[in-house]
């Protein structure tokens, strides 16, 4: 799936922790190594703790990472507090590719309760296997890229 194989960086909070242990199964699968930054179950958790742990090493390693909780949005709103992080909250293969096409996401969140298994390892596949257009589309994230620095 991935043409250079580098480690996805998971994380999740109590509420997606369940759906980021299946999503490894697609990691597996194809071969992808992974790093998961919240291996074990913890009811009192707060995503944003996991969301900064892993958009700063999503940046430093210059990889991909994939986020869980219950909505996806919490985590989304906290990776893109951390410079250098594209993150996207995706509902369907389509918002996924897209996300990789023209934006150049690096952090893909989903949502535990607001999406099943069958759909988040669909909109995983997705997410992996898109590549970054270019063209007019770097125009428009270097434009974000600068205004993050400002």
């Amino acid at each position: 799936m991935e043409e250079k194989k580098k480690p996805i960086i998971l994380a999740s909070d109590h509420a997606g922790y369940e759906l980021k242990e299946k999503l490894k199964d697609v990691l597996k699968e194809h071969e992808i190594p992974f790093e998961d930054l919240s291996p074990e179950f913890d009811k009192d958790d707060d995503y944003p703790n996991h969301a900064f742990r892993a958009a700063h090493k999503v940046v430093r390693e210059k990889t991909r990472g994939i986020l869980l909780c219950g909505t996806g949005i919490g985590m989304c709103i906290a990776a893109n507090k951390v410079k250098g992080v594209i993150a996207v909250f995706a509902y369907d293969e389509k918002t996924a590719r897209f996300s990789r096409q023209y934006n150049d996401a690096n952090v893909l969140c989903l949502g535990a309760r607001t999406t099943d298994e069958t759909t988040a390892k669909n909109i995983l596949k997705a997410w992996l296997t898109t590549r970054f257009l270019e063209g007019r589309h770097t125009r428009r994230v270097e434009k974000i890229k600068k205004y993050e620095k400002e």
